[in-house]
């Protein structure tokens, strides 16, 4: 029996499979040893060394033996096998991604990753990461490696280095690494015993790399990828071979701290971007130089809007014409909390700690919290608005009546960013959000949470963004409450996506510390995606703050909090608006909507006249009376990119009429003051 089933060439096929199983039933009972000999060796010989491979599709596949992912890949068609760069296999504790090389003991579901897939993109970005550390050191090979991770759109690697890295440097590694993608050198897998692995670094003067490695546990075993004479410390998985990696380019040199720590030696950090294919790289690159006409830092000084300097850093000194963008924008928003059913509320600016320990504040976020102290009493600068909210609640006696009650706020934060993390109007150490709270029970949330999807998309048309991505952020490792309460926010978001009928992805361990959170992702004019608004439901705030209300039965019941904002920080929004229209904002946010332009001086009186009546209209207006000729002016409020360049001259004089030009140079030619105020007012109608 033995040498019959031990010598079968033969792979088990379900028919086969099925039997062994039914025999199993039939005798799991007996106690013959012949048959469960028998039973063993159907079961777990034959059925342990042949697995079974289910892909994607439910096709599955048998082999003789253990394969691999590149096997699985070959044995479907040569050009997938070429294609492959690594795999994703199901495994008792969930999906794993993995070498082509990887070994496959068992029956497995798996995919064959490839540049198409969003893993795969990874894959070419972490391998591209190393093939950058392996063509430093071959440049540089007193270089010490340290870490290397992707991020989005690329990668990183830091090094230390004697010094500064130039230009001509960047020039010189990119070469060379696209001289070792060329070679198509095989990236292979090692496993290490731990001090083998800081012995080896130690030797190669690699004291960063000995660290790490000397951090991990003594009984744990090192993984190692090597590609060429380069080794690396690395979990993987990693592309086959650096043939696979073509389409890159090193961005920017930047400082960095060994561990982020400012207390450690500096390094210098190498960022660069990799892609699958040569024309996403060359859109990649496109898209930058747009961004880079379209820097809301350079718009905002050309274009007199704002300006930040040391010593306030990360806040903002508006101007003029930039307060008059903010000011559309948060009377815009007032309006959307009024015909919403928000009631509008201001909280202090600086509460006591002991409200945020309470609230859960000081445990999970203190580090980011600006605190001062007045005697003998501890204070912090609010980084949010929540707890404030709660206070309000707190302050009478709350029926079931009253719920869903909704309060909004325009309330000025303050978060402790790192200097390195500021930029612009989109990071700032102070802040205003749109912020607002519902309380409610939970048979209310999924409602309160439709009704806010559908107002965000239609917010959002209206400031001229139509694709927006939807995401639920759920619970991270610091959180407050049961993993019970989890569940049930959790859940209660994903009912409110479903009956808005949205399609989301999830992202796991990115909630807030109370509660998940629905994230509402805007794609601007360049494609670029930016994170505005937010919808989350906590349980446990409330309660740790005292909130309760009377319910139907007459007990004291907890509501539940949702916290939700459109805009998020207006600062960083009105940055977005800038951006997306490359400083040319429609009519209705324009800090000055048209411009009344005089030929002679003998048109001053006019041009004042026109000024004022579009004043008396409720419009930004402004007169050029300066003593240039018209087609300079012309040019000057173009580049300025206001909507509408009125001239008057001695017949608009004579007649009462304006000559209209657009910000787009189209000719309007002549018409009466008040069509002219008409038309602004179409213009702007939807919005007020």
């Amino acid at each position: 029996m033995v040498g019959v089933v031990g010598s079968s060439p033969i792979a088990p096929t379900n028919e086969f499979r099925t039997e062994a199983r039914v025999r199993f039933a039939e005798y799991r009972n007996h106690r013959d040893p012949g048959h469960l000999l028998w039973l063993f060796c159907c079961l777990f010989v034959r059925e342990s060394n042949m697995p079974v491979i289910t892909l994607p599709d439910g096709s599955q596949r048998e082999y003789p033996q253990p394969v691999t992912v590149l096997d699985v890949a070959a044995s479907i068609g040569a050009g997938l096998a070429r294609a492959a760069l690594g795999g994703r296999v199901g495994t008792k504790d969930g999906d794993k991604l993995v070498d082509t090389s990887y070994l496959i003991e068992t029956d497995s579901p798996l995919a064959i990753i490839t540049d198409k897939d969003p893993e795969g993109l990874d894959l070419i970005r972490h391998s591209t990461a190393h093939l950058l550390a392996y063509a430093v050191k071959e440049l540089y090979p007193e270089a010490q490696v340290t870490i290397g991770p992707t991020v989005e759109n690329g990668f990183y690697y830091d090094f230390a280095y004697s010094r500064p890295f130039t230009p001509e440097d960047l020039a010189a590694i990119e070469k060379r690494m696209a001289e070792l993608s060329k070679k198509d050198i095989p990236v292979t897998r090692e496993v290490w015993s731990r001090d083998d692995a800081v012995k080896f670094f130690e030797g190669q003067g690699e004291r960063y790399k000995a660290e790490l490695i000397a951090a991990i546990p003594a009984d744990q075993d090192v993984s190692l990828y090597r590609e060429g004479d380069f080794i690396d410390l690395c979990r993987g998985p990693h592309v086959p071979s650096t043939g696979k990696l073509k389409h890159f380019k090193l961005m920017k040199i930047a400082g960095a701290y060994w561990r982020g720590d400012p207390k450690n030696e500096q390094l210098q950090r190498v960022y660069g971007t990799a892609w699958a294919k040569k024309e996403d790289l060359e859109g990649y690159l496109h898209m930058l130089e747009e961004a880079e006409k379209r820097d809301h830092r350079r718009l905002g000084r050309a274009l007199d809007l704002f300006h930040m300097q040391d010593e306030a850093p990360g806040l903002v000194f508006w101007h003029p014409k930039g307060w008059a963008v903010w000011q559309e924008v948060e009377q815009y928003m007032r309006r959307v909390y009024r015909d919403n059913g928000y009631q509008e509320v201001r909280c202090p600016q600086i509460l006591d700690r002991s409200l945020w320990e309470k609230s859960g504040h000081w445990d999970h976020y203190h580090e980011n919290m600006f605190t001062t102290e007045s005697e003998k009493r501890h204070y912090a600068l609010k980084p949010m608005n929540c707890p404030g909210h709660v206070q309000v609640f707190n302050a009478g006696l709350r029926s079931y009546r009253d719920l869903p009650l909704r309060y909004g706020e325009f309330g000025s934060c303050h978060r402790n960013e790192s200097s390195g993390a500021l930029h612009g109007l989109m990071r700032v150490r102070g802040f205003v959000q749109d912020d607002g709270h519902v309380f409610c029970t939970e048979d209310q949330i999924e409602a309160e949470v439709t009704a806010f999807n559908a107002l965000v998309k239609q917010v959002y048309a209206d400031f001229g963004f139509d694709e927006v991505a939807v995401k639920l952020a759920l619970r991270p490792a610091s959180r407050v409450g049961s993993d019970e309460i989890w569940d049930k926010a959790e859940a209660a978001l994903r009912a409110g996506l479903r009956a808005s009928g949205l399609e989301w992805t999830e992202l796991p361990g990115e909630g807030a510390f109370y509660g998940p959170k629905i994230e509402f992702h805007i794609k601007d004019a360049i494609g670029r995606s930016w994170q505005c608004g937010t919808m989350q439901v906590d349980f446990s705030m409330p309660g740790r703050l005292g909130a309760e209300y009377v319910a139907e039965d007459n007990t004291r019941r907890v509501p539940v909090m949702l916290h939700r904002a459109i805009l998020g920080s207006l600062e960083r929004f009105i940055g977005i608006l800038i951006e997306n229209h490359s400083g040319a904002l429609p009519t209705w946010l324009a800090p000055i909507q048209a411009v009344v332009l005089n030929i002679s001086e003998k048109q001053a009186d006019y041009a004042e006249d026109v000024v004022n009546q579009l004043h008396a209209a409720g419009f930004r207006a402004e007169a050029d009376l300066r003593n240039e000729k018209i087609t300079y002016k012309i040019r000057e409020h173009s580049v300025n990119r206001l909507p509408y360049q009125l001239v008057v001259g001695d017949k608009e004089k004579e007649a009462g009429l304006v000559a209209v030009r657009t910000r787009g140079g189209q000719d309007l030619g002549q018409m009466p003051v008040a069509e002219l105020i008409e038309r602004l007012q179409a213009d702007v109608a939807a919005y007020r």
